[in-house]
């Protein structure tokens, strides 16, 4: 599956704590984002079809 790059502007202080979160998780900011947006996606019923049980895999 190709990944979409695209630009994120966000606060300096909202930053830091994703990267502490994402740090406890042992994941990227990059990959906490986007296991973050799988999540709110799937909660709120908007995944595309045969996506609903695959959460989004670490770049190798």
């Amino acid at each position: 599956m190709a990944k979409k790059k695209f630009v994120l502007r966000i606060e300096d202080d909202l930053y830091a704590a994703l990267e502490r979160w994402a740090a406890e998780d042992f994941r990227s900011v990059n990959g906490q984002l986007e296991w973050v947006i799988f999540i709110m996606l799937k909660n709120a019923g908007k995944l595309p079809k045969g996506q609903e049980e695959r959460p989004p895999q670490p770049e190798a």
